[in-house]
C-alpha cells in the first residue's frame, strides 16, 4: 500500500508520460491485463487512457486493471489511469 507522500511523488513522475494503453468498447480483458503486467515490469509506472465509448465506468476499469495486474492505483484523473508496480528485476523508481 502506498502512502500519500509516495502517491504524490509518483503523480509528479507520471505527469510527463503519455498513455501507452487504451481501454475502449471491449472493456478489460485477460490479454490486456497480461500486456499491462509486462509493461509495468519494464517501466514500473504507466498511464492508461479510457476512451469515451467504454461501457464500464473508469473507476471500475481502474480497479479491474490494478487487481488483475497486482499493481497499485496511483490516480484516476479525467479519463486517465496511473498504475505503479515495483519491478522485480529492473527497479528504476526509488520511493520516498
Amino acid at each position: 500500500m502506498l502512502t500519500g507522500k509516495q502517491k504524490r511523488f509518483l503523480r509528479s513522475q507520471a505527469h510527463h508520460l503519455q498513455p501507452i494503453f487504451q481501454v475502449g468498447k471491449g472493456g478489460v480483458n485477460e490479454n490486456m491485463i497480461n500486456q499491462i503486467s509486462d509493461a509495468l515490469e519494464a517501466r514500473e509506472l504507466i498511464k492508461i487512457s479510457v476512451l469515451q465509448n467504454c461501457d464500464v465506468p473508469k473507476e471500475e476499469v481502474a480497479e479491474q486493471l490494478a487487481s488483475g495486474a497486482k499493481a497499485e492505483l496511483v490516480q484516476v484523473i479525467g479519463n486517465t489511469i496511473v498504475l505503479y508496480k515495483e519491478s522485480s528485476e529492473n527497479k528504476q523508481i526509488i520511493l520516498p
